[in-house]
């Protein structure tokens, strides 16, 4: 299995064992995103370590550790 195959199975899972909607291509033919208001933009990076991608959900809001940093999503 290649690198974004790895990836984007490892996605589905996360998102299939936590119940987050998924948007992608089987639900709009085409989706655009403006980034012009934008306040941050974060790229995660897969480096063939599958550990990498975590999501913690503790009741409604979602949390990401890497490294010594971490995201919370939550809905305000």
């Amino acid at each position: 299995m290649g690198k974004n195959e790895l990836f984007i199975k490892r996605v589905n899972d996360i998102v299939n064992e936590l119940k987050i909607p998924l948007i992608d291509e089987r639900v709009y033919e085409k989706v655009k995103f403006s980034t012009k208001s934008t306040i941050v933009t974060i790229v995660f990076t897969f480096v063939d370590d599958e550990s990498i991608i975590r999501v913690v959900k503790e009741k409604d809001k979602f949390f990401i550790p890497i490294n010594s940093t971490l995201f919370r999503l939550e809905c305000k």
